[in-house]
């Protein structure tokens, strides 16, 4: 038996979403803040067993926080189970509890928590007419979380995902429609506490790894002492009869000490000597209390490691950080072996961020690793090379919706064969594409490099500060990447980015051509035609997918970014390039010619030489504020950001200006009337138009300019 499906309705960062999980190991892949732990936390409110009953009891906190109100709201947590075993004992206990009555052995089971206002409070919901704004806001401001419920329930057919289904049990709080009912059979019967799934799973959860060394010293969370304390009561009593014994003629003997004896004797003398025989104690010892019980014994012992071949071995607090997370992650896997061992019906591994001061290697390693045939793995991470090794088709991804976060799948709909493609990408390339709040697909090293320095440059702003990934495909092959971002699977912006390789000089044979030139026009035509082609495919591709868009360069990034402009930057370059005084006055001469045919050849000439990702670097070395970007770069850019917020904005403004101030002092005066502007804007007294015309005004031709007028 194993997890499907995990609903999230309403519960703290999910409005509502659904992850798909596998048998076997599952990932859930987000950034920080993307809800990770709450999932984990959702999945233990619901089978963990050793949670305190308290925690069930959810609070204001736990409502999604992008409802406007959430008084009189449901919070629903929903398991769905699969290949539930046909022993009677099993059946009987989901036919009880969690599953809808069929015939035969049934293979799927739900199990519920719901969150409720309480039965007075849903009718007084109930009576409310069509539009009965005012009095619904009246109950809603008088609802306290006091006036809510908690219930586990089975048998559910209502799907609280769907917004009609959850209107139509709960309430349609805008139109003020509420059903008369307040009971609802779909929602399904309430599960007995003598019948409860978490008394019947077996669940392991291993929180993230921060504080190792304070988690050994409390014997609540040791995971030492659980071991221990899990084998204790299987030791044989009469095995610990001769132990306990020897631990109390230990005490003996320590009590005995002539020096502990002469401490005691004093400690009494003193006491009536301040106090008096009145009120000075009639008793008095000093006892060894070393415990002689099999749990108690446990408590006291240690465990000490040695990281290198000296010999040494220390306690926890001694270990590097690496080496106590890697001792303490295996210690709660030995404690799930222990926790299996118990022929519970289910078994359950749920690891937090696991990846925290453990090398790279120990990372991939220890997770390709984790593997049980008869238990289901579900970990969280933000770590790249955890995620290499995880299966593409079990792998749910956590994004940002404005207020709320939803769950991706990204193998959703995929064929065997594609996944399997991107499974192979994603294991060579190691890129950070499935964390990616979005991302620049380019086909070469040069735009990898450039892309990200063009972006620093213009905008003062990092892609990563963006939350822009640029991912080298290192070929034109986008759409076997691409075709993760849609609507049923990733669904964040995926800007691609490629050259059509239209030709740029006269590319007709001329006798006169030298060989190299002859085969350079060749390549150009066969170039152009695929460039072309290539177009015409792409746009096929993202037709009607508004979460992926296709920019070319007319010509190559190379060619485009002189074109742009930038020839300057390319003359900066010429004495690293070339060595020879004669060599770079030519170069130079046609650099400065303004004919493309000569400046573009010329700088892909250089590019080849050096090789485009070496001159990438050199290149990146002598831009500054005043770079101009390619214009599908730039529409590129602004189509996997999206919205550009006012502060973002705002900041980008002020960056130009301070700019300004350091290439030309004499335009303080006006370049600081216009910072009057930006914080104008700031605060919503002008609009983004009116910011616009006000940059354009103070500062005519800089580069920021393109950007300001296509920002939304």
């Amino acid at each position: 038996m194993h997890i499907s499906k995990l609903k999230l309705v309403n519960y703290r960062n999910f409005k509502n979403t659904t992850l798909y999980f596998k048998r076997g190991v599952n990932t859930i892949i987000g950034e920080n803040g993307s809800g990770k732990s709450n999932i984990l936390r959702a999945i233990r409110l619901l089978l963990d067993d050793h949670m305190v009953r308290a925690a069930h009891r959810l609070d204001e906190s736990d409502f999604c926080r992008s409802l406007s109100r959430w008084q009189g709201h449901w919070i629903i947590i929903s398991v769905e189970f699969e290949e539930i075993s046909s022993d009677e004992a099993v059946q009987a206990l989901f036919l009880q509890t969690t599953a809808i009555l069929e015939d035969g052995p049934i293979a799927k089971a739900t199990y519920n928590l719901i969150f409720r206002p309480k039965k007075e409070i849903r009718l007084k919901l109930a009576s409310l007419g069509d539009f009965d704004n005012d009095e619904l806001a009246d109950i809603r401001d008088a609802i306290t979380i006091d006036d809510y419920e908690t219930i586990f329930t089975g048998r559910s057919s209502a799907d609280f995902t769907d917004q009609s289904v959850y209107e139509s049990i709960v309430g349609d709080f805008d139109m003020c429609c509420f059903s008369p009912e307040t009971e609802f059979p779909e929602i399904g019967s309430k599960v007995p506490g003598f019948l409860s799934v978490t008394k019947e799973v077996s669940l392991t959860f291993v929180q993230a790894l921060r504080d190792v060394v304070a988690e050994f010293h409390n014997n609540r969370t040791n995971p030492l002492f659980t071991l221990l304390k899990s084998k204790s009561g299987e030791i044989d009593p009469g095995a610990m009869q001769p132990i306990s014994e020897m631990v109390r003629n230990l005490n003996t003997s320590i009590e005995s000490l002539e020096d502990v004896q002469s401490v005691r004797q004093h400690i009494r003398e003193t006491i009536k000597d301040a106090a008096g025989e009145t009120y000075s104690p009639a008793s008095l010892s000093i006892k060894s209390d070393l415990p002689d019980e099999a749990e108690k014994l446990f408590q006291s012992l240690r465990l000490f490691v040695g990281e290198s071949d000296d010999g040494y071995e220390g306690t926890i607090h001694e270990l590097s950080l690496g080496g106590a997370n890697l001792i303490y992650l295996t210690l709660k896997l030995l404690e799930f072996k222990y926790q299996r061992e118990k022929l519970a019906i289910a078994n359950f591994l749920l690891i937090e961020e696991p990846e925290a001061h453990i090398h790279n290697h120990i990372q991939k390693t220890l997770f390709d690793r984790i593997s049980y045939n008869d238990a289901q793995i579900i970990y969280t991470t933000h770590s790249t090379q955890i995620s290499e090794v995880s299966n593409v088709s079990n792998v749910n991804i956590l994004g940002r919706q404005g207020s709320f976060c939803e769950a991706y799948q990204p193998a959703t709909g995929l064929d065997p064969s594609q996944v399997v493609s991107i499974q192979r990408y994603l294991d060579a390339v190691r890129s950070n594409l499935l964390f990616a709040k979005s991302v620049l697909l380019v086909e070469g090293d040069a735009e990898e490099i450039l892309v990200p320095v063009l972006v620093k440059k213009v905008l003062g702003l990092s892609v990563d500060e963006l939350g822009i990934s640029v991912i080298n495909i290192r070929s034109t092959g986008f759409k076997n990447v691409a075709v993760l971002f849609h609507d049923m699977r990733i669904r964040k912006r995926c800007a691609i980015v490629t050259d059509l390789d239209t030709t740029f000089f006269n590319v007709e044979p001329k006798s006169t051509d030298t060989a190299a030139f002859a085969a350079r026009k060749l390549k150009a035509i066969g170039s152009q035609k695929a460039g072309a082609d290539r177009k015409t495919n792409l746009d096929t591709f993202v037709t009607g997918n508004p979460w992926v868009n296709a920019f070319y360069a007319t010509h190559t990034f190379e060619v485009d970014f002189v074109a742009a402009n930038n020839q300057e930057a390319i003359v900066k370059t010429a004495h690293k390039v070339y060595k020879s005084p004669a060599t770079i006055e030519l170069v130079l001469e046609q650099l400065r010619s303004g004919k493309l045919q000569q400046v573009g050849l010329r700088t892909l000439l250089m590019a080849e030489q050096e090789g485009k990702g070496w001159f990438a670097i050199l290149l990146a070395g002598e831009l500054d504020h005043q770079v101009v970007i390619p214009d599908y770069i730039r529409k590129a850019i602004l189509f996997a950001h999206g919205h550009f917020s006012r502060p973002l904005i705002a900041r980008i403004l002020q960056y130009r200006v301070d700019c300004q101030f350091r290439a030309d002092p004499s335009a303080n005066t006006r370049l600081a009337i216009f910072e009057d502007e930006i914080d104008r804007f700031l605060q919503g007294e002008i609009t983004l138009p009116e910011i616009r015309a006000a940059f354009a005004l103070a500062v005519p031709y800089d580069a920021i300019n393109p950007f300001l007028a296509e920002m939304t």
